[in-house]
């Protein structure tokens, strides 16, 4: 999967992203340090132990670059950044059951403003996945010739 570019000073607004995820009863936060052993292990059950070593490494930043979306009071997505490279944003992913009601797209939005935020004019998504949902929802572009970049020789269990 090549990386893609997102122009992080081109952004859709942020706020009515969130507010459509709460309309649906989702809650996006940034996740708290007394959180990381329940995310980790949701993500690995859910999307296996690479992502769960990402996401372990975005709890050790200040603050936290993982971002985390809640219904029900149950861990619903996740969302990492800075977390294999700086300026990365990934990996991320949404319960299979709960997707297509916006907690994807809050996640990815509020990921890539905290980035903005730390002064960045770009930001890359590692080996993104599904391309489409990032040129529909943050007008990210394919790095050409970006396969499998950092990836590249990676151990496997």
């Amino acid at each position: 999967m090549s990386d893609m570019l997102v122009k992080l000073y081109e952004l859709p607004e942020l706020e009515p992203v969130l507010k459509q995820a709460s309309e649906a009863g989702i809650d996006i936060r940034r996740a708290l340090a007394p959180e990381k052993h329940v995310v980790v292990e949701w993500v690995r059950e859910q999307f296996g132990s690479g992502w769960a070593s990402e996401c372990d490494v975005a709890f050790a930043n200040q603050p936290v670059s993982c971002y985390i979306a809640i219904k029900e009071g149950k861990l619903a997505g996740f969302a990492c950044y800075e977390a294999t490279c700086k300026n990365f944003f990934g990996p991320t992913g949404v319960d299979a059951t709960l997707r297509g009601l916006g907690a994807g797209k809050a996640l990815l939005l509020a990921s890539l403003h905290a980035m903005r935020g730390l002064g960045y004019g770009y930001a890359v998504i590692g080996g993104a996945g599904p391309q489409e949902f990032y040129r529909k929802h943050a007008g990210a572009i394919v790095i050409e010739g970006s396969t499998p970049g950092i990836y590249r020789g990676l151990l496997k269990q």
